[in-house]
């Protein structure tokens, strides 16, 4: 697993970090390759729970933001140094729908690999025919959906003003109805905010009228934007997923060892982790296939240069992206 083995000496000399990351060991992906096609948080939410912060400045319209050949050429590279993975994702400092480029990234991909391609989204764009048709090349789409009720959307999710939530329900309906690929629909749970008994039947019932592949229940694992946002108990998500049905499965932490990959510079592969998502001791150790201690020296030596954070979320200790300035 991992990259094997480069000359460069930093992510700065290496044009594929600018764009990739990974592969990180996804809770439901398998080893997922990442593909970063945004600046950081470049986003048309602001969701309470969000792992990478609040959103700064939202951005409603697609943009092509980096050249279409740049990134191409990191994926190439990529492919070409990464041993195994499971999926390319498109996912990491935003919402990769707003990526004009998006459609004909991942129609070159499937190109040049038989690799599966999967795009998470928070469904906001689905409404657009357009953007549905960037998607239709995809093999898997994971959009969100954490309400039912406009109030509920506008305090988890934190939209513009302009959005109403049953455009996006009747966005991911059509999407239903016009792509081929597998759907699954991810609700996000947040305790004492959509996580009421009543609110989760209504959520059922426009899960229903989607009709995804897999509903998948998660809730917060990651330091989120509001200290404030708790999360489910397991039990609670046993019990919110009985209502779901049996299509409903939770989302969990899945730490398992991977094979070790070749020897390569550990600090460089840890702080591209971290600059897309905070990540624990023991996901690093699983992700990068290395032993805990010389993972745990590095975080130390990071530490030290103030190039990461430490952060602990209900009894557990989250390692963060923050350079020093």
């Amino acid at each position: 697993m991992g990259f094997k083995k480069n000359s460069a000496g930093s992510e700065k000399s290496d044009p594929v970090f600018r764009f990739i990351y990974g592969p990180v060991l996804s809770r439901r992906l398998g080893l997922s390759l990442g593909i970063d096609i945004l600046p950081p948080k470049t986003c048309n939410l602001d969701c309470i729970y969000c792992q990478l912060g609040r959103t700064q400045k939202r951005v409603e319209i697609p943009h092509p933001y980096f050249r279409f050949e740049d990134i191409m050429q990191a994926i190439r590279k990529a492919l070409e140094r990464t041993e195994r993975i499971d999926y390319l994702t498109f996912s990491g400092s935003g919402e990769p729908t707003l990526n004009a480029h998006l459609g004909a990234l991942i129609r070159e991909i499937k190109k040049i690999t038989s690799k599966p391609v999967a795009v998470l989204t928070n469904s906001l764009l689905l409404q657009e025919k357009e953007v549905r048709q960037q998607l239709r090349a995809a093999d898997l789409v994971v959009p969100s959906l954490d309400a039912a009720e406009q109030s509920i959307f506008i305090q988890i999710n934190r939209p513009s003003p302009s959005i109403n939530l049953n455009q996006i329900v009747e966005g991911l309906i059509h999407f239903r109805e016009e792509f081929g690929g597998e759907i699954w629909l991810e609700i996000m749970l947040v305790k004492e905010v959509n996580d009421y008994p009543d609110h989760l039947e209504k959520l059922k019932k426009s899960a229903e009228r989607i009709r995804p592949d897999k509903i998948q229940l998660n809730t917060v694992v990651r330091p989120p934007a509001e200290s404030w946002v708790r999360p489910l108990e397991r039990e609670e998500l046993i019990e919110a997923a009985k209502i779901f049905g049996p299509q409903a499965e939770i989302l969990t932490e899945s730490i398992r060892r991977v094979n070790k990959g070749k020897k390569e510079d550990l600090k460089i592969k840890i702080l591209s982790i971290l600059k897309r998502r905070p990540a624990s001791l023991e996901e690093l150790v699983a992700i990068l296939g290395e032993e805990p201690a010389g993972v745990s020296e590095v975080l130390d030596r990071l530490l030290a240069e103030e190039k990461i954070k430490i952060r602990q979320h209900y009894h557990r200790l989250q390692y963060e992206y923050g350079e020093k300035k």
